[in-house]
Formats: structure tokens, sequence, C-alpha cells
């Protein structure tokens, strides 16, 4: 019989065209919720929630919160821990937070401002489907099925070249072939959102990606109008929107517009025109009573950001004048220095304008690595960058509770666009830090100019430097204007904010936020090659201070060497408890690292001695010494005994072996001190091991001339002796005897 309990299901199916399918479903799971779907690819699984509060919070913005986390059960696995349970959010969990929120929040209604949660969870995952790309598809679906405001549907993909084809939402396997990794957010009309790095390509080669991965976002968009039109379309909740003046807001125009203008076409520094605007600002409140400022005076602000905005928006247009004085294609002035930190093992700085950033160089073992340990992937990375971004770099004083998500992301930014000019043979972990000093506009692009020039101060031998740029745009639908190196108001004034970093020969990373609809390619492209423009200036600057890489690391940074051991002799090498091998670190002042890999052992030695590194290096020869039949050794004795010298190979510190008396001289020796003494340093032959006693057989004799008169002692033959022994004693029947 069937169970009348089971609830009514919708799916729309999303056809990738390749084999591939992507389904939205909805009606089965989390149903209190405004809306809910799950998204799959293959067994890949996300569940996606929204919940909006019915009423406004006491905010003047968008509360808005975007979660994202992958479940350790999705892949059958424990979380890590002592809690064995799911905690903090991930680097790479925070970074699709930030990639579904930049398209979700410019879409909501200016005035809407009640609290609301978007929850995206991994249920299932699948090793050939990276989970991240789905994320926006998820997001916007359930929102579509909700009654919550919110302008059109969006998407997002993930689009890769691989072998010359573009390819969208590719496993992570092939995604390590690909020469282009963007994410791309867009409605049916318009790119929002691109982020990703590449292996240098063009400014065309960019825009052709972009525009591939588009084509699929409207496939995508389609699907959900379709879903909602299956489940039959909520009618958009009522709410609260904020109170309007349409009288006071003239009133305040009036008083404000012409003179914002004239302080934007007159270009200043950042306090300068802060302070301003702000005089301005009470000049306007001083034409109203106190009363009407107590009852209006948040839309008296409001009112006033808007005049504010619209007159630096319109010189800049009209003027072709910028808030700091700059034409739209000019660089602010940069100054960098190098080896500024003398204990670092490499810093930089890099000044542009109001924007400062110190970069520092960290080197270490593959113990230092970073180690990913996530439902959907692990490894380890041996380059990595962090952004610290503290208040006093843009004159606050607030409160500082943890890494927040944008430095995460201005970091992982920055990470991307540099990673790929390290080397693959660099034999470092290699860890930047960039510290934001100043800012007033792109801090993140400051990051790569000086993570660039500190890497080359440590002496990583960088294939080519890397330099960045954030570039703008003000439109009014008519006539634009593309800004070169925006300030930090450009920025929240603008309509774009395109992050661009690359070498003299291509793009490696970028990141850009759209903030109008439509944009047409032919300003994508003019934007980037203006930035290319202006990254080659910025980058001329860099290697104007420090041109190639230093030839070797610094004299107090570790020097680290590699070398091999049999898997067999790594116990012995350690010792037992790891005796051995902490007291060679502690006497040679080195770090030891031991991996196995390929039936041996991979060592590393880290250390600012030479000597020390030596030491250890012939440690591992000691460990690994055969000496050869036939060969010459040089020996130090180490013990006398009476049938015999303990001698050390001096090329093997710790190999012994025994010079028994009888291969001391060609005479008959009585005391082995008649011929060699403690410390002595002698030649030796190596025989082998000796058949008879089962040892290693070294001699002194056997390199000196016989005597003349020397003559051989007969060797004992039981058959040619009858059977008697030295003595004349009948052995035949010995053992029988015996029994």
């Amino acid at each position: 019989m069937k169970n009348k309990m089971i609830p009514k299901t919708f799916n729309e199916v999303i056809d990738l065209g390749d084999g591939r399918e992507i389904s939205i479903e909805t009606g089965k799971l989390a149903k209190q919720a405004d809306g809910s779907v799950v998204v799959r690819m293959g067994d890949a699984m996300l569940l996606c929630t929204i919940v909006s509060n019915k009423e406004a919070s006491p905010v003047d913005f968008l509360p808005l919160t975007v979660d994202y986390r992958e479940k350790f059960a999705a892949a059958g696995r424990y979380p890590g821990g002592f809690f064995k349970r799911e905690a903090r959010p991930s680097t790479e969990e925070v970074l699709t937070m930030r990639l579904v929120d930049r398209c979700l929040r410019p879409l909501f209604p200016k005035d809407y401002h009640a609290e609301t949660q978007v929850m995206i969870q991994l249920m299932s995952h699948d090793d050939n489907v990276m989970p991240d790309a789905l994320a926006g598809l998820a997001a916007s679906a359930a929102i579509q099925l909700s009654d919550i405001p919110f302008e059109c549907p969006i998407s997002e993909a993930r689009v890769a070249r691989i072998n010359g084809e573009f390819v969208i939402n590719p496993s992570y396997e092939a995604l390590q072939e690909a020469d282009i990794d963007i994410m791309v957010g867009a409605s049916e009309d318009s790119v929002m959102m691109v982020e990703g790095e590449m292996k240098e390509c063009s400014e065309e080669e960019m825009a052709e990606a972009i525009k591939f991965a588009h084509e699929a976002i409207k496939v995508q968009c389609q699907a959900q109008v379709r879903l909602a039109e299956k489940v039959g379309k909520k009618e958009t909740r009522t709410y609260e929107g904020e109170r309007e003046d349409e009288a006071l807001q003239q009133k305040v125009y009036e008083a404000s517009y012409s003179k914002c203008y004239d302080i934007a076409k007159q270009g200043s520094t950042k306090q300068e025109r802060g302070e301003a605007f702000a005089n301005v600002k009470e000049e306007v409140k001083a034409l109203f009573s106190e009363e009407e400022l107590e009852e209006n005076g948040d839309l008296i602000s409001k009112y006033f950001k808007i005049a504010h905005k619209e007159a630096v928006r319109d010189v800049v247009l009209k003027e072709g004048i910028r808030l700091d004085g700059r034409k739209t294609t000019d660089i602010r002035p940069i100054w960098c220095e190098v080896n500024y930190l003398p204990s670092t093992h490499g810093s930089a700085i890099f000044t542009r304008g109001e924007t400062q950033a110190l970069a520092t160089v960290t080197l270490g073992t593959s113990r230092e690595a970073n180690v990913i340990d996530l439902p959907t992937l692990q490894g380890e990375e041996t380059f990595y960058l962090h952004y610290n971004f503290p208040p006093f770099s843009t004159g606050e004083a607030r409160p500082i509770r943890g890494t927040s998500r944008r430095e995460i992301g201005h970091g992982n930014l920055a990470q991307r666009a540099l990673k790929g000019m390290v080397p693959d043979d660099c034999p470092y972990t290699v860890r930047v830090v960039s510290e934001v000093l100043e800012s007033n506009g792109s801090s993140s692009m400051a990051t790569v100019c000086s993570g660039t020039m500190a890497l080359m101060d440590a002496g990583i031998q960088l294939t080519k430097p890397v330099s960045g740029i954030a570039m703008g745009l003000i439109t009014d639908g008519k006539d634009f204007a593309v800004l070169s190196d925006i300030l930090g108001d450009e920025d929240h004034l603008g309509d774009m904010d395109f992050k661009v970093t690359g070498t003299e020969d291509g793009i490696t990373a970028c990141q850009m936020d759209i903030k109008i609809k439509g944009l047409s390619y032919e300003i994508l492209v003019k934007a980037l090659k203006q930035a290319r423009d202006g990254r080659l200036h910025i980058l001329e600057k860099l290697t104007d201070t420090i041109a190639t890489p230093n030839e070797n690391v610094k004299a107090h940074a570790p020097k680290i060497v590699y070398t091999e051991m049999p898997e067999d002799c790594i116990g012995a090498f350690i010792g037992p408890g790891g005796k051995n091998i902490q007291e060679l670190q502690k006497t040679t002042e080195t770090t030891i690292v031991i991996n196995e890999a390929d039936g041996k052992g991979i060592v590393e030695i880290l250390g600012t001695n030479q000597e020390g590194i030596e030491k250890v290096l012939k440690a591992v020869e000691a460990l690994t010494f055969k000496p050869e039949v036939g060969s010459v050794y040089e020996v130090k004795v180490i013990k006398l005994l009476d049938f015999g010298a303990v001698v050390e190979y001096m090329d093997a510190p710790g190999k012994e072996t025994l010079l028994h008396v009888s291969e001391l001289a060609w005479e008959r020796t009585e005391n082995v001190t008649d011929v060699v003494n403690m410390g002595d340093v002698l030649d030796v032959k190596y025989f082998g091991i000796d058949p008879r006693t089962k040892k290693e057989k070294v001699s002194r004799k056997a390199l000196l001339p016989k005597p003349e008169s020397y003559k051989e002692r007969p060797k004992r033959d039981d058959k040619r002796s009858g059977g008697r022994d030295n003595r004349g004693r009948d052995n035949r029947n010995r053992d029988k005897n015996r029994d």
C-alpha cells in the first residue's frame, strides 16, 4: 500500500551536455524553512535553506548571513580533533560563503533589513564533483521557492580550460591540468562576480572564459524559473520599507550637491576631503531645527550620502578628475623597500598612495606545510599566504575578534596570484604574511606586490615577478569611465571593483564584483587592458627595487638539503624512542624530517649552520655505507682488544669493524699495541664476509709488502693428516664415542 505520508516532490534537471546533469529537488526536506532545495550532481548532494524574519532589524543594512558547511559524514569520514565533531568553518568553506554572498546581497531590495540566513550543507560527497560550484545555484533556487523579495534568479559556475577546451564544473582531478580556473556568478542578463586563477592568460582569453560560463549560467537560471512554476511561485511578502520624504531629499540635495562637487574636483588626501565633506554635512544639518533633526536625522544622513555619491561620480564623468586629483588612468605614487626587517627570512614594504603593506617570508621544512583536512579534500600546501588587516590601518579603533572572512578572502586572492610563480623544485615550505599598515584602496593588491618582493628578497627563485592593480568603473548608463588603481571611496561609490594580478606575460589571478546590470564585454575588455598598463607600470617599480631574486637565502635563514636512505635504515637512524635523531638534531642545531616514499626515506635537513648540515649528511652516509670488496678505506682505531682493534671508517662515522690481530702485520703480533694504538689512523683493505667466521674481514697487512723470510703456516686439513689433529690425536671416532 502506498504510504500517503510521503511528501510530494518537484524536480528540475539541467543537462550539462556531456553526459552529466544537475538536478534541483524540493518538497521532501526542511519544509519549515521559507525555501529549501536539494541540488544533486552525481552523488554530491547539497541541502540549502533560507529563512528571513518577518520583522525588520533596527539597522540600516541587510543583516544577511551565508553559511556553507561540508559534513564529514558526507564523505564517510570522522572529523579530526578531540571532540570528533565539526567546529569552526575551514578556509575553503569561508571562501565559498563569500562567493555566494557577493552574488546574493546586491539583489535584495535596498530597503529590506530583515535578518536573513542562507544555510548550505554538503550532505553527500562525490570525488568527481566539486560542490562549491553548486552552492550559488542552490542558494538562488531556495530563494526562488520562497516569498522573500529578491530581484531575479542567479547561479554560479566554475569554468576551466583543459587542453585548450572550456569545461563547466570539472572534477578536482581534471582541474589539476587546467590553465584557467575561474568561478563566475551571474543572472540571465548580467555577470556579477568573477574570481579565479590563471597561468598567465591574456585579457581576451579571460573574457572568453567568462562568456562561456555565462551561457551555462543562463540555462541554470531558466531551470530555477521552471521549478518555481511547477511548485507554484509564492507571492512576494510585503515588508515595511524605509521611510521616504521627497521634499526633504530635495532640500538636502540643493544644500549639499554643489559643495560636494567642488570638494571632489579639488583633489585632496583622504583626511582632507573627509573633513571637508563632514563640514558640508554639518552645514546641512544646521538648516534644521533640533526637533527636525531628532525626527528626521537618519533621513538627512541618508539623503546627504546620496547627494555626495552623485557629486563624486559626476566629477569623474564630466571633469575626468578623481577625488585625489588623478586622471582615470593615473597610478598613485609608489615607493618600495626590501630587507627592511633584519631577522626575517625575507621582507618588503610596498606603499602606493595611502595604502601600505609590509610582507614577511618564513622558510621551513615539510613539517610546516599547511595541512588541509576536509570532507572533500585532503592534502598539504607548501606555499601559503596570510593577510592581516588591523583597525589602525584605516585610523579606527574597534574590537579584534579573530580572522575575518574578508581577511581570508583577500589572503587567498594574493596566494593564488603568487603561487604559480614559485618553482616546483623549491625545497622549502614557504609562508608569506602581509601586514596591512595603511589602507585606502586595494590592500590585497599591495599584498601581492610586497609579497613578490619579499619572496625575491628571501632568495625564492620566482619564475617571474607579479604585480596587481584594482580597477573601478563609473557609468550613468550612457557614459562611462574606467578607473585605474581605485581609492577606497571609489570602490564604495563606483560600479565595479576589479582586482587583476599578473606578470608581464599574462594574468595570474582576478577578483571582480560588478554592481550594475548589463556590463558589456566591450567595457570589460577595456578595463582588463587598462589594468594591464597599470600592472606593468607597477611591475617596473618593483623590479627597480629588486630586479631578480637573491641567489641565496640569507645567512640567518635556514638552508635545506635533501638526501635519501633505504627504508630499512630509517628505524636505526631514528633510534629507540627517537633518541638518535633527537641527539643528532641537538648536537648539529638542525631540524631533520624523514618522509617515506617509494620504498625509501627522504631526509630533509634544515639548518643555518652548514657544518651542522654536513654532520647530518655524514651520519646518513654512515648508516647507508657499504664497503666494497677489494677497496681500501681509511679507518681510525677507537677501541683496543686482546685479539685485535675496533676501527671506525673515516668516511662513515659510527660504522665500525674488527681488525683482527692476525691481520695487523705479516710478522706474528703478540700485543696489539705493538702495531697500533688508540686514535691511530691507517688504511685497510676490505675482503667482505669471511666464510669461516661469518664476519667482515679487513686487513692492514694486505697493504704491506710481504717479507722475504715470511713462510705461510700450513692450513689445517683433517683428511691430509689422516684424521689426526695437530697433537696427533685420532678424531675420526670422537663424535661417535661422545654419543
